[in-house]
């Protein structure tokens, strides 16, 4: 045993106080709330009790905390008050849970598309439509991912599974539809569905898969803001190869399409804007090939719409012969 002063224990504990501020905050931020915004602030837990605790709250809230329920007993008030919800037995009530994590998949290039944003209420249900990234293809891996970061590979993986018997299409003419959706008791629903052939795949994936402690949750948190303007710049490299790909993929088509009907010159200031975007992305990412994407694209434009000018003027030749003839 030995003694110590308020002082000393407070000087002791200081950096558990201060684990406090930053949760609070990026409670408030998530929430789109400030201080003012707060009608009540409930204490929980025994360490609440501490003075230094509660001047610390008053502090950052700007607001007497509310003392008139038991620190201790709050937590187990409050899944008492969840489960007769749940039964039915309480009737006029709602306890929010949230998502603590963003949930989604892997999506071309290794990005992180998520379906689910973190801090969605629930249950909650949620889909989006994906397309194939290359020809013909008759499967497609899906990648179910949970975290805060832009690219997959920095995210936890909760499962995978691979969805066949596709009909092969071309490149961006499929249509997946993929829905996430978390049921009152947290159970993770996830499907897939190809829009074109009915062909689906279901999995289910228990809280226990996927939830995490208060400290894994907070160090993915953290990780994303420290990383936030890499991961951003990184998804941006990427995008721009992405769109530089189809870029080139629609040229190529409309090239094909048109080159009979349009002005030869610039078919063929297509075919060199082709080759310098493949050039710039066989150099790696730069600035050139944001530059170069964006002029082709300005081309191909250009060709289509001269194209469309070209179909309506025979349209309208033909027209006009038919109409001699009569």
């Amino acid at each position: 045993e030995t003694v110590l002063t308020r002082a000393k224990f407070e000087e002791l504990t200081e950096d558990l106080r201060l684990k406090m501020i930053g949760p609070t905050k990026q409670a408030l931020a998530d929430a789109g709330l400030r201080p003012r915004d707060i009608d009540r602030v409930i204490l929980v837990g025994g360490s609440t009790r501490m003075p230094a605790m509660r001047e610390l709250l008053r502090e950052l809230l700007d607001k007497e905390p509310y003392g008139d329920i038991h620190p201790d007993e709050a937590v187990a008030m409050g899944a008492a008050i969840q489960a007769g919800i749940l039964t039915g037995e309480i009737q006029g009530k709602v306890l929010i849970n949230v998502t603590p994590l963003s949930l989604g998949i892997e999506t071309q290039g290794g990005i992180f598309t998520k379906i689910i944003q973190r801090n969605t209420a629930v249950p909650v249900s949620h889909g989006q439509v994906f397309t194939n990234a290359a020809d013909g293809q008759t499967s497609t891996d899906i990648h179910v991912l949970q975290g805060e970061r832009e690219m997959a590979i920095n995210n936890m993986t909760l499962d995978r599974f691979e969805l066949a018997g596709m009909p092969a299409a071309p490149r961006g003419e499929a249509r997946v539809e993929v829905t996430f959706d978390i049921d009152v008791n947290g159970i993770l629903h996830v499907s897939a569905h190809d829009l074109y052939s009915d062909s689906s795949h279901k999995l289910r994936i228990s809280p226990r898969f996927y939830g995490l402690s208060n400290e894994e949750m907070g160090r993915m948190i953290q990780e994303a803001e420290r990383y936030a303007e890499e991961d951003q710049r990184r998804r941006q490299e990427v995008e721009v190869g992405i769109k530089a790909g189809n870029i080139v993929q629609a040229a190529r088509q409309v090239i094909e399409e048109a080159r009979l009907n349009v002005n030869p010159l610039l078919a063929d200031e297509i075919e060199r804007g082709i080759l310098q975007v493949q050039a710039a992305v066989a150099s790696g990412y730069s600035e050139e090939l944001r530059t170069r994407t964006e002029e082709l694209e300005k081309l191909v434009k250009a060709l289509h719409r001269e194209a469309k000018a070209v179909t309506r003027g025979q349209e309208r030749l033909a027209y006009v012969e038919r109409g001699a003839k009569g």
